[in-house]
């Protein structure tokens, strides 16, 4: 059974300020968004998202979540024991679709299938549960404005100079690498293409920003804990002239081993050390850890195929809007991209001729 060790602190209201303003910058992101999602439109002939663009795998699974939990813990989609169907899409950040040695940091989509209670706005119509995670415990930017500032510096280099964009991205590899091996990380170098060439199914993610838990707030983690994945964390991909070698090397391993993935929530316990309105702090672990609530595991399947590429690439969104209102996004970062999620995918909607799909069952493709 999973034990909660610290008191969580039940959130209030006033711990979410919104500035005057904040219409106007989430409206400045819904332009420079559109910037990407109309130059990549025109090169590629056909919508793709305007971040995370470029997938890597889908996988269909099952999430358990765990019977025995405390109180705090067991809230939303986590209040009951049970089972439900998931699918993941593994990607990468930018909004066009770069070789994969233009090297950045990695996502990781959920759809949890067949949840009850009540619903966010905008998605009364459906039973799932989407997390929209990254491959850091918090986010590069502070607040909306600066989120703004580094959203429009993409929309600049979009589509610009992709063999440039490689030879960028190694030298910023190999800084870096040199920060990190004085016990540094630079977010910003990373985002720009200095993110280690690692294996997308060694990573933990996470929700980067924090969510309502229920009467709580925290946030979420998915970590591999299958032998296959674990060996995985850390260890480096030989891409070698292959643009595309990510999904190769997912492939590979999700057709011999599947993969198994630890659901754990960290609550809040102390709203300056663990702020709302400032996205860029990292949570201190040692005053409230990571605890496990749930378990998802993938069969051994083809991670990347025609059926998959259609099913999740094509007809799926995923939006941390979309879900329960007992796990609402927090905080200005999170509440700016509600809009401009909505209109990346009614921009893939009106540009396919397609609807988005959202599924009542499990998916296999």
């Amino acid at each position: 059974m999973s034990q909660l060790t610290v008191t969580p602190l039940p959130f209030r209201p006033e711990f979410e300020v919104i500035p005057d303003d904040e219409a106007e910058t989430a409206q400045g992101l819904i332009d420079a968004l559109h910037s990407i999602l109309e130059t990549t439109y025109e090169d590629y002939g056909h919508p793709v998202r305007s971040v995370h663009a470029k997938a890597h795998g889908f996988l269909h699974g099952e999430l358990e979540v765990m019977g025995g939990l405390p109180e705090a813990l067991a809230q939303g989609v986590f209040a009951q024991p049970g089972r439900y169907p998931v699918v993941m899409r593994v990607s990468t950040n930018p909004g066009d679709l770069l070789d994969d040695r233009v090297s950045t940091p990695r996502g990781l989509a959920i759809k949890v299938i067949g949840v009850q209670g009540p619903r966010l706005p905008g998605s009364e119509a459906h039973t799932t549960q989407d997390w929209v995670m990254q491959n850091a415990p918090a986010f590069t930017a502070a607040d909306p404005k600066a989120f703004l500032k580094t959203l429009k510096l993409l929309a600049k280099t979009t589509d610009r100079a992709p063999g440039l964009k490689r030879a960028l991205s190694a030298a910023l590899r190999g800084t870096e690498a040199a920060v990190e091996a004085l016990g540094g990380e630079s977010g910003t170098l990373k985002s720009l293409g200095g993110h280690p060439l690692t294996h997308p199914l060694g990573e933990t993610y996470y929700s980067v920003v924090p969510l309502l838990h229920g009467s709580y707030y925290g946030k979420l983690s998915v970590a591999p804990v299958s032998a296959a994945l674990v060996a995985l964390t850390g260890a480096k991909v030989d891409l070698a002239d292959n643009p595309d070698g990510l999904r190769e090397a997912i492939r590979q391993t999700v057709l011999e081993h599947g993969g198994e993935w630890e659901v754990r929530v960290q609550l809040a316990t102390d709203l300056d050390k663990m702020p709302i309105e400032d996205a860029s702090v990292v949570w201190p672990e040692d005053e409230s850890p990571y605890v496990t609530v749930a378990r998802i595991t993938a069969p051994p399947q083809d991670s990347y195929n025609a059926e998959g590429e259609r099913q999740v690439d094509q007809d799926m969104a995923f939006s941390p809007w979309h879900g329960l209102a007992a796990h609402r996004p927090l905080g200005g970062v999170m509440r700016v991209r509600k809009p401009a999620y909505e209109h990346s995918a009614e921009f893939r909607r009106s540009h396919s001729g397609c609807p988005i799909h959202e599924p009542r069952g499990p998916v296999a493709f």
